[in-house]
């Protein structure tokens, strides 16, 4: 049943991926996980992959808020703060400006449907996204290293 689901959103995805010269369904699966909208029934499927894209979207740009406005922010959070230096803080806010303009773009189109529209941002984010991925994984390897260099520090003291 969920793969039939599956193949029936494919299917109807390949039609607006002809209209509109969307990328592969695979594509935005793999980056946006789309596939959860199988469950939806809709006359509306780009904007409920938009929203779907949006989530994701949504996700990192809450994290990142966390380290450019730490007032409720987890412990780990606060530690992980301590460690970044201005390069890393520049890295941040760069990744956090262009994750509030996929969020700006999404929530316009939240105002009034309109397919064109909404194929323009799939295409839009997509192409951002392929961008702005090598500074996420650059900041989360720093942050990863970062904390794993602290963590032997901690093991090479004296209370260790």
């Amino acid at each position: 049943m969920a793969e039939q689901k599956l193949e029936k959103l494919k299917k109807e995805y390949k039609k607006f991926c002809k209209k509109y010269k969307l990328p592969k369904f695979s594509e935005l699966n793999q980056e946006f996980e789309i596939e959860k909208i199988q469950e939806k029934e809709t006359d509306f499927l780009l904007r409920e992959i938009r929203r779907a894209i949006s989530d994701k979207i949504a996700a990192f740009l809450r994290f990142f808020e966390l380290f450019l406005n730490p007032q409720n922010a987890p412990v780990f959070i606060l530690v992980l703060l301590k460690k970044l230096n201005a390069k890393d803080k520049k890295i941040s806010e760069k990744i956090y400006h262009q994750l509030v303009k996929f969020e700006l773009s999404s929530l316009n189109l939240d105002i009034v449907y309109n397919e064109k529209k909404e194929s323009e941002f799939i295409k839009q984010i997509n192409e951002g996204w392929k961008k702005l991925k090598p500074y996420l994984k650059e900041f989360s390897k720093t942050i990863e290293r970062k904390e794993v260099k602290e963590k032997v520090k901690k093991r090479k003291s004296y209370f260790g």
